[in-house]
């Protein structure tokens, strides 16, 4: 492990590596928090993980609050009811600990707690982050526990809209964390369900970024060997949830497809969002299961990066390689392979249906996929996630 030690200053200062959780109380101080909220999840709240993380900053003297209503899709009471900690308790910062949940309402929290206009004013179309009032957003510090979304080293956060169903990405340069804490030791406890779909979240994002239109040599090369990481480590990390090394590694993929999805994210997005939005399903298990339809339904714009991407992963066969490889990653992670294996007693009608294809359409990351997202697209492309038929 000695050799996964570093510090990383792109896209944010990242302290990385095994027992860096113990620099908890330093990184608050370097950013001048006092008085930290510290917003996890209700599952890891009741977790050793949690205590012995409190436990450093009660050694440290440092003063906190904790809030953990945080659905697995947050949604706005959840982060309503954060704001009114957070400004009862008269915290001047954001500690964001656990998966994609958990770190984007902390840094939600941190951000809207200050300001006069409602979140959904912050939504991540054109300009409107300039809507914000920068001064009143508090820092805060990330800490990741699971290896998936990314959301460390994000400048946005999702939310869902409990009127109309919705996931929205509020965005703003700010809601980028001050400093990351990505200790993989945090993530060794995370159930083998978990660790698969978190794994897979970072897999599309990287994948969907290298795929997406337009050039930024950068966010590809990121994303690249972000997908190695995965193909290498994911497998070992579901089998041996000890293996500190692929632990690190997946840490590393995670941070690596948030960083790269900056490019644009695609159709695998488009439709997991409101399938999570309406029954409440795995973010990064529900992008597992569309990924091989969506990866077909794009070839003709991909294939030749695929292939690429491909030899490069050391998958013989090009793109067809590389499909089967992917086929072959959700067997050995025990990804449902169609819908109704992720949603128990799935009965979906044509307006339902309807519904979802509407709102993949509409959804900010359809414009990133490199075939143009239709609505008969997007209905194709669920009947065949239900059907099973890549």
């Amino acid at each position: 492990m000695s050799k996964l030690i570093s510090k990383w200053n792109y896209p944010t200062t990242v302290r990385f590596g095994a027992g860096r959780i113990k620099e908890l109380p330093d990184a608050l101080a370097a950013v001048g928090i006092k008085r930290p909220l510290f917003v996890t999840d209700p599952g890891l709240a009741k977790l050793p993980v949690v205590a012995s993380t409190l436990k450093i900053l009660d050694d440290a003297k440092v003063p906190y609050g904790v809030f953990s209503e945080v659905k697995p899709n947050p949604v706005e009471s959840n982060l309503t009811a954060g704001i009114a900690v957070f400004k009862k308790g008269k915290h001047d910062g954001v500690i964001a600990f656990g998966g994609g949940s958990a770190l984007d309402l902390g840094k939600l929290i941190a951000f809207q707690a200050g300001q006069t206009r409602p979140v959904w004013d912050f939504e991540d179309i054109g300009d409107w982050w300039t809507r914000a009032n920068s001064d009143a957003i508090a820092p805060i510090i990330a800490v990741p526990t699971t290896a998936g979304t990314g959301s460390e080293v994000g400048r946005a956060g999702v939310i869902t809209n409990e009127e109309t169903h919705t996931k929205k990405v509020i965005f703003h340069p700010k809601l980028l964390p001050a400093i990351v804490i990505a200790d993989p030791e945090l993530s060794v406890g995370m159930p083998g369900f978990i660790t698969a779909g978190t794994g897979m979240d970072a897999l599309a994002h990287c994948l969907e970024a290298y795929c997406a239109p337009g050039y930024h040599p950068m966010a590809d090369g990121i994303a690249v060997e972000g997908i190695r990481l995965v193909f290498e480590n994911l497998p070992r990390a579901f089998a041996n949830g000890k293996d500190l090394v692929a632990r690190a590694h997946m840490m590393s993929a995670a941070a690596m497809g948030a960083a790269a999805f900056q490019k644009g994210l695609g159709a695998i997005h488009s439709l997991s969002h409101p399938i999570g939005a309406l029954y409440d399903t795995h973010h990064g298990m529900t992008n597992a299961v569309f990924m091989p339809y969506v990866l077909a339904f794009n070839r003709e714009a991909i294939e030749d990066r695929i292939a690429r991407l491909a030899a490069y992963c050391g998958i013989k066969g090009g793109f067809d390689g590389f499909a089967k490889a992917i086929i072959k990653l959700r067997k050995e992670l025990k990804v449902p392979h169609a819908l109704p294996g992720l949603i128990k007693g799935l009965d979906m009608d044509k307006k339902r249906k309807a519904l979802i294809a509407d709102m993949a359409v509409v959804d900010p990351t359809a414009g990133g996929n490199p075939v143009k997202l239709t609505k008969k697209a997007a209905l194709t492309l669920l009947e065949n996630a239900i059907a099973g038929s890549v």
